[in-house]
């Protein structure tokens, strides 16, 4: 189906539904559906003329390397997952029929207004053409951009948009980038007059409890060639659709392409922004020009709050302190690769969410507009970064190739499109950047400071620093960093204030702890680290590539969850802390060589099933009491086991093995958890927490007999019929007495009936060379999970997964139309 905008009196939206008269203010139509591509070279691919109809159909966002097989020999490398690069090919042919044919009315139609593409993301080194035209190149894989199409379209059918994407040159990274068009497209269509792209600033110079004043600053983009006077109307709008302000600037001349505006509006008794209390308003901007008629109206987020780095006190949020808990988070959604989805981002962070966390860092790069929307709806607080590197390499094809001629440009663009996010409190602008060690980075971190601060000086920037020696940092003395970031090295922290004077802090990165989900190595009382050096061999890995899940191990440069969230909480000049990571991502998959494609440091595994410090963190990042004992029950006669419990909001824990008291621990001093080593007997292993000697929580676990059948549990029954909304399915193996089998690796066979396609299968096993994209996967420590996409018409989905000596199951899910059910 083509995609059909009408120019003139009505336009119509992809989906061919009428939207607003253009006369009334912008179109924003999404442009996401019904796309040509083709994986390879094709010279004559931006040609208008060139025959696509053999190329595959799909709809965006698309990531074609998520697709592709598992393989070391890949150019990616083991880093990058060892999926496949390349070069693809994107077409869209769309029609845009005007009202009246002559050759006069499309001139005025075209006179009438503006179109423009916009691109939320292409990894990467993409080129655009529209009906054989040029529009430009982004080598940036990260950024947003767009194109003005206007003067190069035509009425009726067969306009074409043509989009090369060159992920040939590898490496390029140091983790998993995925390939194409991953992000959302849409075309925009304003009058000649209209606000331009990110064109409104929103800010709050005073807030206190009872008042706030709020500042917008707006940038009017005059396409007509001559001088305009409009008048300037601004609203705010409550959680409740009602406006709670006004004002309006009168008789704006507009006399250049670019003119700018201020307006200020009293805000009584507001409600603040917080990751408790996330409230949101709605600033709505429209131009009006001077014979009364609408020529724009343009949407701003606002979240009222106000916030400081206190160099003693820490953090302070709305005048109160708050330990920032945070997590670094790679882009890639697991199975479902690199392409942006809302329902997956949004399953990650409300799992981080009961987690305790409040904080995220968006590594190492500027991340997709829908996780911002997500955070500011939510409630999290965003270290929005721009650069894993500058002029100097870390792989031998990434960005420091573009950084000379585009880092200008692409920070300035990320900087304009993020900055009305409230959730976005902190700018980085580099990751372990090896201009540290080289005098041109005090003139880099002083450039790139300034062009952030000409743009936004409501938020401190920051970079991530690993060289610790101050006379030695260059980054550090160019003395421009607001906050200083620090990476690891967690048993420097208590003595910042002494050697950082004058400075504030923040742990942008820590952590780099290991663990598969479900493995458990015995003893558990040392720390280890894999390897024990940059040089070193790793010793005592497992032939299975797994690490233990006791919190015991980490990478040389790192440290255990514990180890370090034990001094972050300790002082209250620590601001807090970004672990790496929040969950595990494809590639970088320290510490084993291929067959491991993804990474050991999440406190999430790849599937979306935590692993056993996630409790930890719950236990001390949330006020909810938390009982979580572990390993498993299923272990050798006699065999000795390290029983640990996670607990809060109590004072002990008692363990009971088939009845019989095993004793009461207590933490000592700064202690994040208790432990028993018990003599392995088949049965009960039963905890139980108590504050002033009542129960406050039971835990039990059981020894699972054989693997009998599959327990099927969605995290959504009901989503949205409209062909991209997603139900996480967990399939767990269970025994006779539907008891989790904790080494069950039985394949699985996935079928569906009804609206529904099975967009992926995983496991979370970091060292799984299985396609995501198949309908058969093993589980894995007797998990697996199912990726369940809506298509765009309403019914019942069945789920059906069966196994070979085990009882099938299915589910039944229900897509309906309207909106999303959270």
């Amino acid at each position: 189906m083509r995609d059909f905008l009408f120019i003139g009196i009505l336009i119509i939206g992809a989906a061919g539904m009428p939207v607003r008269s253009f006369a009334q203010s912008r179109v924003i139509t999404n442009f996401d559906a019904g796309w040509r591509f083709f994986l390879g070279d094709e010279a004559e691919g931006k040609k208008l003329n060139f025959d696509d109809t053999k190329w595959r159909r799909l709809d965006l966002p698309h990531d074609w390397s998520i697709e592709g097989s598992f393989d070391e020999h890949n150019t990616t490398g083991q880093q990058e997952g060892g999926l496949p690069g390349g070069v693809g090919w994107y077409r869209k042919t769309f029609s845009m029929p005007v009202f009246g044919q002559e050759a006069r009315a499309r001139e005025r139609a075209r006179d009438s207004m503006r179109i423009y593409i916009e691109f939320d993301g292409i990894y990467r080194n993409s080129e655009v053409w529209i009906n054989g035209h040029y529009l430009g190149k982004r080598p940036n894989g990260y950024i947003s951009f767009r194109y003005e199409l206007t003067r190069w379209l035509h009425a009726g059918d067969g306009n074409v948009v043509a989009v090369r994407v060159d992920n040939s040159g590898q490496p390029n990274s140091r983790w998993y980038t995925g390939s194409g068009i991953y992000r959302h497209v849409r075309l925009v269509t304003t009058d000649p007059i209209a606000i331009d792209q990110w064109g409104t600033f929103v800010s709050t110079p005073e807030v206190d409890g009872n008042r706030a004043r709020v500042h917008l600053a707006t940038t009017i983009r005059n396409t007509t060639n001559r001088p305009a006077t409009v008048n300037i109307r601004v609203r705010i709008i409550d959680a409740g659709g009602r406006v709670v302000a006004a004002t309006e600037d009168r008789g704006k001349a507009l006399n250049d392409s670019l003119t700018e505006a201020g307006q200020d509006l009293l805000l009584t008794a507001p409600h603040l922004w917080s990751p408790g209390h996330p409230y949101l308003y709605t600033v709505v901007t429209t131009i009006v020009g001077d014979n009364g008629r609408v020529r724009d109206s343009y949407t701003t987020t606002l979240g009222i709050r106000y916030f400081q780095f206190d160099r003693e006190a820490g953090f302070l949020l709305n005048g109160r302190p708050l330990k920032i808990r945070g997590v670094c988070l790679h882009h890639d959604l697991g199975a479902l690769g690199a392409a942006v989805n809302t329902s997956a981002i949004r399953r990650e962070l409300r799992i981080l969410k009961e987690m305790g966390c409040n904080a995220i860092r968006t590594s190492h790069n500027p991340p997709a507009p829908g996780l911002l929307d997500l955070c500011d709806e939510m409630g999290f607080i965003v270290m929005d970064e721009a650069f894993d590197m500058w002029k100097k390499k870390k792989t031998k094809q990434d960005y420091s190739l573009d950084f000379p001629v585009w880092h200008r440009r692409d920070l300035e663009d990320q900087v304009r499109r993020d900055r009305n996010h409230p959730s976005v409190f902190i700018w980085s602008i580099g990751n372990e950047i090896r201009e540290q060690f080289d005098s041109s980075g005090i003139a880099l971190a002083r450039e790139l400071t300034g062009i952030v601060r000409r743009l936004d000086t409501t938020r401190p920037v920051t970079a991530a620093l690993t060289e610790l020696d101050t006379t030695k940092n260059f980054i550090y003395q160019a003395g421009v960093l607001d906050l200083i970031g620090l990476n690891y090295n967690q048993q420097t922290y208590p003595d910042f204030l002494k050697k950082y004077p004058g400075q504030k802090f923040i742990a942008t990165e820590t952590g780099s702890a290991l663990e598969t989900r479900g493995h458990y190595d015995m003893p558990s009382d040392s720390i280890r680290r894999w390897p024990a050096g940059a040089r070193e061999p790793l010793i005592g890995a497992n032939p299975d590539w797994t690490v233990s899940a006791y919190d015991n191990v980490s990478a040389y440069w790192g440290s255990t969850h514990e180890e370090t969230w034990k001094i972050i909480k300790k002082y209250p000049f620590l601001s807090g802390l970004f672990v790496w990571t929040g969950f595990d991502y494809l590639g970088e998959p320290t510490p084993y060589p291929w067959p491991a494609r993804s990474s050991y440091f999440g406190i999430v595994d790849l599937a979306g099933f935590p692993k056993d410090v996630y409790y930890m963190y719950q236990s001390e990042w949330t006020s909810r009491p938390v009982l979580h004992v572990f390993p498993h029950w299923n272990w050798k006669k006699d065999q000795s086991v390290d029983v640990w419990a996670y607990y809060s909001q109590a004072d002990e824990v008692e363990l009971f093995l088939n009845g019989r008291s095993l004793g009461v621990k207590r933490k000592q001093g700064d202690e994040l958890h208790v432990s028993w080593r018990v003599g392995w007997q088949p049965g009960t292993l039963k905890a139980v927490s108590r504050k002033n000697r009542k129960t406050v929580l039971v835990r039990s676990l059981r020894t699972a007999g054989p693997a009998a059948g599959i327990r099927l549990m969605a995290d959504r029954r009901i989503i949205r019929a409209d062909g991209s909304d997603l139900s996480f399915v967990t399939a767990s193996i269970v025994d006779a007495d539907g008891q989790v089998v904790p080494d069950a690796a039985n394949e699985l066979h996935f079928t569906m009936e009804g609206p529904g396609l099975l967009a992926g299968l995983d496991n979370g096993y970091q060292a799984d060379q299985e396609s995501f994209r198949s309908d058969r996967h093993r589980a894995y420590n007797g998990l697996c999970l199912a990726i369940i996409r809506a298509t765009k018409n309403p019914g019942k989905i069945v789920v059906r997964v069966s196994g070979k000596g085990l009882s099938s199951a299915s589910l039944e899910l229900t897509t309906k139309t309207g909106r999303r059910e959270k």
